[in-house]
């Protein structure tokens, strides 16, 4: 069997689930777009321009954990725009939605067999 490192490193995101904490799956089905595309202009590479509208942010972008939408949130955004970092946040609590903080897996050449 592989030995895993004990200790997690933590990534510098954290994930919003499409999962309530009572387990129900949030609607509309497309909120994690949503969310994404309100929170599209706020870009510390200044990435404006004239398609800016048509890109998600690198900080906020929509994915998919294990069959369910969610955001993957850079806490980046918290220095660069606290207040749509609180925004997302925000969102997550009021809507009850599970927040998770990412870590970092190991690379297949790292883990011992």
């Amino acid at each position: 069997m592989a030995e895993l490192p004990q200790k997690k490193e933590l990534a510098d995101e954290f994930f919003i689930v499409g999962v309530t904490s009572d387990g129900r799956q949030f609607r509309p089905s497309d909120w994690a777009e949503r969310l994404c595309g309100a929170m599209a202009p706020f870009c510390s590479t200044g990435g404006g321009g004239r398609n800016a509208h048509l890109q998600f942010s690198p900080h906020v972008r929509p994915t998919v954990l294990n069959g369910v939408k969610a955001v993957v949130v850079d806490n980046v955004l918290q220095k660069i725009e606290p207040l749509a970092y609180h925004f997302v946040r925000d969102f997550a609590k009021d809507n009850d939605l599970q927040i998770v903080d990412a870590c970092i897996l190991p690379s297949a050449e790292n883990v011992k067999p």
